[in-house]
């Protein structure tokens, strides 16, 4: 396998030693986050490390699996236990290995309560990345298996709340813009005390500034979880990740996958309940009714909104925190125009995401596989 290498990985690894906001060798612009400080603090691991914790990267310790990287638990020698991610061997695509270092240089200098922080890389025998360890595991594997006992509803606006805070700390806590682009209940992953951290950033993007958008080929993503405007032309803003959240927030809520057995998306099934203000039909029946009402009729609003065909007319997550935590709603503040609404009307969502060319590259839905 040919790594990109050498030199140009050498200073890839070596972020604190530069300046901040400087281009390296690799197309990467390292700049600082409002509540980043002065120097990365994580770290470069050697393999031996890393092979150690891992058990020889034993595949009964793999806890998952993608396109291009299998993640592996391990324990350090201090006791800390982490997630370890690395690049497959089987891979021989330098776009995917491009993609892994862009992934080290997107979240290397990300510092936020709700998103997974970097410990560290290695980039002997291979590239990896390591992680804190999520014990708890993801959001999506407490909602959708039936042995566990319900998530309470507390437990499920906390997560909903935290995830939205991370998200509009990328989009906007960071002096340069980074779009996630898989926002999804598999990609959350909960603390021992249920505090969400967003994490796998394969397909975040780093946007400049004076970019209102960026248009991206090929098409990366979960199915579900798509915003019409990327998938019909490739358009990715910050609009992109606020369509996935809303369903993730339609899934939270509702303990739905965001696709069925019938291959029927998630927020096709929503959007009609929403419309006629049914939104009683959206709780989760295995809440039992215990909920609150008020927080509950919050992020189901904010969910309609986010899910929105068109992208002008969803709320950023500045707006969806607002909707999320204030007393007082406007929702007059919302209302489409008419055209607006007859366009939404006209979208047929399930073809949208299952009449695609094969030469797209997307995720299976999360009812089928995980990414």
């Amino acid at each position: 396998m040919k790594y990109i290498r050498s030199n140009s990985l050498k200073r890839l690894f070596s972020f604190g030693r530069r300046g901040f906001g400087e281009e390296n060798d690799v197309g990467l612009v390292v700049s600082p986050c409002e509540e980043h400080p002065p120097r990365p603090s994580w770290k470069c691991f050697s393999y031996e490390e890393l092979f150690d914790a891992t058990n020889d990267f034993s595949s009964e310790n793999v806890i998952g699996r993608g396109g291009y990287a299998e993640v592996y638990k391990g324990t350090l020698n201090g006791g800390d236990e982490v997630a370890v991610k690395r690049l497959t061997r089987t891979s021989t695509d330098e776009r995917k290995e491009k993609e892994f270092l862009l992934e080290i240089g997107t979240i290397g200098h990300v510092r936020h309560s709700n998103v997974l922080p970097l410990l560290g890389c290695c980039i002997d025998n291979g590239l990896y990345l390591v992680f804190e360890l999520s014990t708890v595991g993801s959001v999506a594997s407490l909602i959708h298996d039936e042995n566990l006992p319900p998530l309470d509803w507390k437990t499920r606006y906390k997560i909903a709340l935290g995830t939205a805070r991370g998200l509009h700390y990328l989009h906007k806590g960071c002096k340069r813009r980074i779009i996630h682009r898989d926002i999804k209940a598999s990609n959350i992953l909960l603390t021992a005390d249920f505090e969400p951290k967003i994490s796998d950033f394969g397909l975040a993007r780093w946007l400049p500034s004076q970019w209102t958008h960026h248009s991206i080929a090929p098409i990366e993503g979960t199915f579900g979880h798509l915003a019409p405007e990327y998938y019909l032309h490739g358009v990715v803003d910050e609009k992109t990740d606020v369509f996935a959240f809303g369903v993730f927030l339609l899934e939270v809520i509702s303990g739905r996958k965001p696709v069925d057995g019938s291959h029927q998306s998630l927020h096709s099934w929503a959007k009609p309940i929403l419309s006629k203000g049914e939104i009683e039909n959206l709780v989760d029946p295995r809440l039992g009714g215990a909920y609150d009402v008020t927080q509950f009729n919050r992020v189901a609003f904010a969910a309609s909104l986010c899910i929105r065909a068109s992208a002008t007319c969803r709320p950023i997550m500045s707006e969806v925190l607002e909707v999320m935590e204030e007393w007082e709603m406007d929702k007059g503040k919302w209302e489409m125009p008419e055209e607006e609404e007859q366009e939404e009307e006209l979208w047929g969502f399930e073809d949208l995401e299952y009449e695609y060319d094969s030469s797209f590259s997307m995720s299976l839905p999360d009812s089928v596989g995980s990414t």
